[in-house]
């Protein structure tokens, strides 16, 4: 494979936990879901389920705690449900699902499906009471002019308990950088690590199907930390053809290297071989965008994208987009526009 020389690495800033509301001009809300949830003690899997029946359930209120809703010094398990029907117009709206903060583990599935979690359950209990998090929303989860359900698994260890504060609801993104040509949906990806994985030679008509982006544990491989690999193979259209083009992957977790047509594009953080989640630093919330040089590009012809991921603790993978192909020109003015808006983000690290 050729390397090309000092690949240029455009970062831009962004946060992954958002505190409290202080960033909220930063969303548009599309559907608050603030208010009154179906609620249960306990702990079954099938409670993420749409087709579950929930009439016998108590009521409660979100965000609130639920020591301070007639379950006082309660400590243990308990699934919180929600219903709601999302317009067909926003079929093309990238969404955001946020659900506050939760004390002190949670687990949040849509349509029966994991989009996010945070903290970790016993036995190897990790409290995430002070994190809220906005889950970026697969397209292909959701049921546009219909029945979708929200389902929320929450361990408390001690005090209070729940969706405590915070957002509630679905966003979406002011001002998102729309790609020119979306590269997001079903890619390629295996885990493990092989040099020979960047090549356009390699057969990956075997390897698993992701959902690009989204984290690889909300698809089936959760507590799984190290290397794994992506591909995707793309033809540029006409209208893009000759123009000056940047890569967009979104963020990823934690450290990337990124290959196309089997050379060097870009990468972010050190990909160790020895590691350990004290490596982890602040690369996950880089927004990866990578000038591609002239003549990388094959017009006309299927193209190869190769990404190498390491993660080191907890979450992984390419995670959040915008996932596609800009201009460089739409790209700098979008960067020029949003610059005081990112550098907001540095105080929150």
């Amino acid at each position: 494979m050729k390397r090309i020389n000092a690949p240029i690495l455009l970062v831009v800033f962004f946060v992954m936990s958002i505190p409290g509301d202080v960033l909220a001009q930063e969303w548009r809300t599309v559907l608050n879901l603030k208010g009154r949830w179906k609620f249960m003690l306990g702990d079954d899997r099938k409670w993420a389920d749409p087709k579950f029946h929930d009439s016998g359930w108590d009521e409660i209120r979100v965000p609130g705690t639920w020591e301070d809703q007639g379950y006082p010094g309660y400590d243990g398990y308990a699934w919180y449900r929600q219903r709601f029907t999302l317009d067909k117009d926003l079929r093309d709206v990238q969404l955001y699902l946020r659900v506050g903060y939760v004390d002190d583990a949670s687990e949040v599935y849509l349509n029966g499906h994991l989009v996010g979690f945070e903290g970790q359950f016993p036995p190897e209990f990790i409290t995430a009471y002070n994190i809220a998090r906005a889950y970026l929303v697969p397209q292909q989860y959701l049921n546009y002019g219909g029945d979708n359900l929200i389902a929320v698994r929450v361990y408390d260890q001690r005090l209070g308990g729940g969706i405590t504060g915070g957002s509630v609801g679905l966003y979406e993104l002011r001002d998102p950088l729309e790609p020119d040509y979306n590269l997001a949906g079903v890619w390629k990806f295996r885990i493990g690590d092989n040099s020979s994985w960047a090549s356009p030679e390699t057969r990956d008509d075997q390897w698993e199907k992701l959902i690009v982006p989204g984290f690889w544990e909300t698809q089936g491989r959760r507590n799984y930390d190290g290397f794994a690999w992506y591909r995707v193979k793309f033809e540029v259209p006409r209208s893009l053809e000759g123009k000056d083009l940047v890569l967009l992957l979104g963020r990823i977790d934690d450290f990337d290297e990124t290959y196309l047509n089997g050379d060097l594009l870009g990468r972010t953080g050190r990909m160790r071989k020895s590691w350990s989640p004290d490596d982890k630093g602040d690369d996950y919330s880089r927004l990866r965008a990578y000038v591609i040089p002239s003549g990388l590009i094959v017009p006309g012809q299927v193209n190869i994208l190769a990404v190498r991921v390491l993660d080191v603790y907890m979450h992984g993978g390419i995670y959040d987009g915008p996932i596609g192909l800009v201009t460089r020109g739409k790209f700098r003015r979008w960067e020029r526009e949003n610059e005081d808006r990112w550098n907001l983000f540095d105080w929150f690290r």
